[in-house]
């Protein structure tokens, strides 16, 4: 048997994702955990290859927050690119309210040929809390 050793991963960067949100609406006392959900007011992405904004008003993150401070994000949104494709993204991953620092695996899904190169990719993005309040992330083509 050879010891292969695979490739390093390459991260291709897809965009810069601003959000802004809306404030929280919170349930405590819920069997997983702390139950925080937050719509999104508006959203922007831009990038190289794709640009485009919240459309739509069903857009919000369905955040479980655990007695360590440990958020399991669970954001499912939908974007008009500024070519007039709609993409839908879901993304889930954690976020350290401690430190307002989130890691997620996004997954976009069009019908649009354009951009058919999305649902066969996949994305991981590093967000961090900013004034507004809001999002920042910057997301990366693996």
């Amino acid at each position: 048997m050879t010891d292969l050793k695979p490739d390093p991963l390459e991260l291709v960067p897809l965009g810069h994702l601003t959000i802004t949100l809306k404030a929280p609406i919170v349930l405590t006392g819920c069997p997983f955990g702390t139950r925080v959900i937050v719509e999104v007011d508006s959203a922007r992405l831009e990038g190289e290859r794709v640009q485009g904004s919240m459309a739509g008003t069903a857009n919000a993150d369905w955040l479980t927050v655990g007695a360590d401070g440990t958020g399991a994000l669970d954001v499912r949104s939908l974007m008009e690119t500024d070519d007039g494709a709609l993409v839908f993204c879901h993304y889930t991953g954690r976020i350290d309210l401690a430190e307002q620092t989130s890691w997620s695996s996004p997954l976009f899904e069009t019908g649009d040929e354009r951009y058919a190169w999305l649902n066969q990719s996949l994305f991981v993005a590093r967000g961090r809390a900013i004034e507004g309040p809001g999002v920042a992330y910057e997301v990366y083509r693996v």
